[in-house]
């Protein structure tokens, strides 16, 4: 199905003037024939007046209003008939019908989330036309297992709007629960080719090498490759994805604690090992200053006794206590 653009239809202020004249002409035209006398000429005014006037009010429905962004897709006994675009007074058929089957369907989006302050009670009638604005949808959080089994949990939005109205009413049923849909499922297929924190030996890519692609680490990277996955899902639907980010990235509530203590272990690691650099660097650095210098000479048992002294008090997690020897070092 292919969208095909009325045009030309933009007329619909003379067919309201014009009808909001013919009936004032109705009306005194029976009047006058209804005041003359008798008369075949007469009657048969009196007849088409009346016959206008209990039909002329059907011209009424093919008036059609739209505003900027919004558009309306028409049917004439079942057939497509184009689709109304632009905002403007349009004249149709009236007998054509707007048919939208996602009129109904209230998604966590916008435009489709109603405001503080309205009235539970109001009855709100479906709209039959369809927005052509950018929109954002925002599904609920879901619990995916990443490329090594981790259960995380995330959310995306996906920014969107429709670029062929023929396709979004005809070839899906209901578009807007077609999108979220296949929103969740694109986020499972990426999902579960990452893991949530860089991992040896994962490829992310595809080429046969391990890489360093972590859904933490490559958030804009993975953002992309959702937005292309649902984007090659719903061409058939008329849509475009605009932007596709992620809201919400964290591991679910079941191993959050055991994870956060495993990151935990995983900064202690390093710090002691930058730690312990740094100290070996300072104790070689020490007997190579004594040496060079010749401040004193020690043997090899007291250069690990000096050196096993130093790692002690550079690595230890507490300010050194000293004992000072008054006496000789032998």
């Amino acid at each position: 199905m292919t969208e095909k653009v009325l045009k030309g239809k933009k007329n619909g202020m003379l067919i309201l003037l014009l009808t909001i004249a013919l009936y004032i002409a109705a009306v005194l035209g029976l009047v006058a024939a209804a005041s003359a006398n008798g008369g075949i000429l007469n009657i048969i005014v009196m007849v088409i007046c009346i016959a206008y006037l209990a039909l002329g009010w059907i011209a009424l429905c093919g008036l059609k209003v739209l505003k900027p962004q919004e558009a309306l897709v028409l049917t004439l006994f079942g057939k497509y008939v184009g689709t109304l675009k632009n905002e403007g007074f349009y004249f149709v058929n009236p007998f054509c019908s707007s048919i939208n089957p996602a009129a109904r369907t209230k998604l966590n989006q916008s435009g489709d989330v109603k405001t503080k302050g309205i009235n539970p009670n109001e009855i709100e009638m479906p709209s039959k036309k369809l927005s052509l604005k950018i929109m954002t949808l925002n599904n609920a959080k879901q619990k995916i297992n990443d490329c090594l089994g981790n259960p995380v949990e995330i959310g995306i939005a996906v920014t969107w709007r429709i670029t062929d109205t023929a396709k979004a009413v005809f070839n899906v049923d209901n578009y807007k629960e077609f999108l979220s849909l296949q929103c969740d499922s694109a986020l499972r297929n990426i999902v579960r080719i990452y893991p949530y924190d860089v991992a040896p030996n994962v490829d992310t890519t595809g080429d046969g090498h391990a890489d360093e692609g972590s859904l933490r680490g490559s958030s804009e990277i993975v953002a992309q490759r959702i937005k292309e996955e649902i984007q090659s899902r719903v061409d058939e639907a008329g849509i475009e994805i605009v932007e596709a980010r992620i809201t919400h990235l964290a591991y679910a509530p079941e191993i959050a604690a055991v994870m956060l203590q495993r990151q935990q272990a995983s900064a202690i690691i390093d710090a002691r090992k930058m730690i312990v650099d740094g100290a070996v660097g300072m104790v070689e650095m020490a007997l190579e200053r004594l040496g060079e210098n010749n401040v004193v000479e020690l043997d090899e048992e007291r250069k690990a006794a000096m050196v096993s002294n130093l790692l002690v008090v550079l690595c230890g997690n507490h300010d050194a206590q000293p004992i000072v020897n008054s006496g000789s070092l032998y």
